[in-house]
């Protein structure tokens, strides 16, 4: 069951990509890339930029550790929570 933060997060880039996703379907495990969200790259990109302006954490394209940051939407979630500036 997703947090209050992961549903807000879900919210943000299926608003952002204009995704016809079901989020009651959304687990906080839910992969962003490929299956689950269904992410490509551009996509990812998109939602660094929402991310950027809705919380003020700086996501860049060079991070090694943008696997696991974008690995779910939890791990996502973590990460902006411990980095957040807004």
């Amino acid at each position: 069951m997703m947090n209050e933060n992961e549903n807000d997060l879900a919210l943000l880039i299926i608003d952002t990509l204009n995704l016809d996703f079901d989020i009651e379907s959304a687990e906080p495990t839910t992969p962003l890339y490929g299956e689950g969200f269904g992410l490509d790259s551009i996509d990812i990109l998109e939602v660094a930029l929402a991310v950027s302006q809705r919380y003020g954490v700086k996501l860049k394209s060079d991070d090694k550790n943008n696997v696991e940051i974008f690995k779910s939407l939890r791990a996502l979630s973590d990460y902006i929570q411990a980095n957040k500036t807004k």
